[in-house]
């Protein structure tokens, strides 16, 4: 067996690269290319970007380029593939979506979800590559046919949330090159690969969103979100007026305009149906049932009763202790302590230790 798991020799095994320009998917083709891989690069342009980097970007203007000189320089192919279309239509147009129903959306799992493990997979297999790699951290453990998800060595880094929607047959055919490496790693290696993008910050925040605010991008794209509304407090009295559901979160706390409170207000709760927000003290955020849809299980055959395991919804914060319940593709979870901030359209993601177990997605 070779390092990716197949009976036969590197340079026999076929790997397609996902890479987006930035340090880390390039330390992923680059180390596969040394340990004798066949490697294919392939650069998804997301949306139109000038061709200057941006502290967010990726997948667009000079991050392309990047990916371009990385693959020429270290001798494999490179393909850059246009999937503009499927980024507004899987990603962009989904997180407008989110705003407008009133949640906040998780477009990192939704690029994960449907451009890169579904479209680009599906076009890693058409020019016969054996395996998908990304240069994510997380750790692909078992066999070709029954593969699970395990966190990532550096726990700082460890981007396992944001892959809780990838299939099982999905995570049978795709490759973490990074999992077993520290950040600081990956650095050191790019500076020993001679990489030019060594020194390159981290894409940060939402890559699309290159204004100032995602509000900008929200209501250029649907005009009709900017609809004034009221504003009740938790006894259901009218306390204001706001300019559009999509300019508020749950647990948000500042820019809503209100004053006079003895104490902070945070939006409780958002009601699309009627344009209303519902703004109350921390105290009537916190909760400790979290209701989900649409779950996917990588946790074996049978769905979980009262299954003894952890979760989190955010990326940022420790798995909690709970108890899981799934029945069909929707369940809950029961944290042990209060959690705040709960938002539909987030995620619920189950751990058993460092295993992930599945996710689904918080509804109101």
């Amino acid at each position: 067996m070779n390092s990716l798991g197949f009976d036969k020799s590197e340079k026999d095994t076929k790997v397609v690269v996902a890479m987006s320009g930035g340090v880390d998917s390039s330390v992923a083709a680059v180390m596969l290319k040394k340990q004798g891989y066949d490697v294919t690069g392939i650069t998804l342009r997301l949306y139109n970007n000038s061709n200057v980097s941006s502290a967010k970007s990726c997948c667009a203007g000079i991050d392309i380029e990047d990916a371009k000189n990385v693959a020429l320089n270290n001798n494999f192919k490179h393909i850059v593939l246009d999937y503009q279309d499927k980024f507004f239509d899987g990603v962009i147009s989904n997180f407008v979506d989110s705003y407008t129903n009133g949640e906040t959306p998780l477009p990192c799992v939704k690029c994960n979800e449907t451009v890169k493990f579904s479209d680009l997979l599906n076009e890693a297999k058409k020019i016969g590559a054996d395996a998908l790699a990304t240069g994510h951290y997380a750790i692909r453990k078992g066999s070709l046919n029954n593969a699970s998800l395990h966190k990532a060595k550096d726990f700082s880094k460890d981007q396992s949330f944001f892959l809780f929607a990838t299939l099982q047959e999905q995570l049978n055919y795709v490759r973490f090159p990074l999992g077993d490496y520290k950040k600081s790693e990956i650095r050191e290696l790019a500076k020993e690969y001679k990489l030019s993008v060594s020194d390159k910050p981290d894409s940060q925040d939402i890559c699309f969103v290159t204004s100032d605010s995602y509000r900008d991008l929200v209501q250029n794209l649907n005009p009709r979100v900017k609809k004034k509304g009221i504003i009740y407090d938790i006894d259901n009295n009218i306390i204001g007026t706001h300019d559009g559901i999509s300019n508020y979160t749950i647990g948000q706390r500042k820019g809503i305009g209100i004053s006079g409170s003895k104490e902070a207000l945070y939006v409780v709760n958002i009601n699309k149906d009627q344009n209303s927000i519902t703004l109350g003290t921390k105290a009537k955020l916190k909760k400790n049932v979290i209701n989900f849809k649409n779950v996917n299980w990588l946790g074996g055959n049978i769905l979980p009763k009262g299954l003894d395991c952890s979760a989190k919804i955010r990326s940022t914060q420790k798995d909690l202790p709970g108890i899981l319940n799934i029945e069909s593709d929707q369940g809950t979870f029961t944290f042990d302590t209060e959690l705040d901030k709960t938002s539909p359209g987030q995620a619920c993601v189950f751990y058993k230790n460092d295993q992930l177990l599945g996710g689904g997605w918080i509804t109101a």
